[in-house]
């Protein structure tokens, strides 16, 4: 096999990072929760979008265009492995799974969420 067939299906078979993320504002002390089963291309998506100003959460966008990025620390909070027979579906719903625990751990530590 050439290297260049090597290559893409090392890449094929590669499996991105897969939990949940934070975005804590340092001004509001509020933060952001997303989970995602690729959580390199979602952080980087979401970064993206709230400095392109077009980030779903309104109120995080706002923040984020009154401060800038230098405001905000994201921040890995949890990753989930990979099973041997895992399905993207079941991925996914582990990874909401996670975000809620995540959620509810932060509002019982008195964090507000946007």
């Amino acid at each position: 096999m050439d290297r260049r067939k090597e290559l893409k299906e090392k890449y094929r078979l590669m499996k991105p990072a897969m939990g949940v993320f934070c975005i804590h504002s340092d001004k509001t002390n509020m933060n952001y929760l997303e989970g995602a089963t690729n959580l390199p291309a979602a952080i980087n998506r979401t970064v993206f979008q709230l400095n392109f100003g077009s980030h779903p959460n309104q109120r995080l966008q706002k923040d984020w265009s009154n401060w800038g990025e230098s405001s905000f620390t994201v921040t890995l909070l949890d990753e989930l492995p990979y099973s041997e027979d895992g399905t993207l579906k079941e991925y996914k719903e582990e990874v909401l799974e996670l975000k809620n625990i995540w959620a509810e751990k932060l509002k019982h530590d008195g964090q507000d969420l946007y």
